[in-house]
């Protein structure tokens, strides 16, 4: 393992521990902050703490359908194609 792999995994890392705490304190913490607070100047309205991942949800699943379509019909294709060349 490279020094750049450790370097990309460290920063991944260091994003997913950003995100983590930005999301805890926005979507658990904030509703014990009194809503004149300051601190709810740095986050969106609370709703978007439910929209905002599920859209995120459902991105990532049409993005997996269609990574696995995709190779399904690839394979259809080649499988097609062979039959093909076998009965030439």
């Amino acid at each position: 393992m490279g020094a750049s792999d450790k370097l990309l995994g460290g920063a991944m890392l260091l994003t997913a521990a950003v995100v983590f705490t930005y999301y805890t304190t926005w979507a658990m913490l904030l509703p014990f902050f009194d809503s004149s607070s300051e601190i709810h100047n740095f986050f969106p309205p609370r709703e978007w703490a439910v929209r905002l991942p599920a859209m995120i949800l459902l991105v990532g699943l049409f993005a997996i359908g269609t990574f696995v379509a995709n190779t399904i019909i690839k394979e259809n294709r080649k499988k097609a194609r062979q039959a093909r060349l076998r009965t030439a």
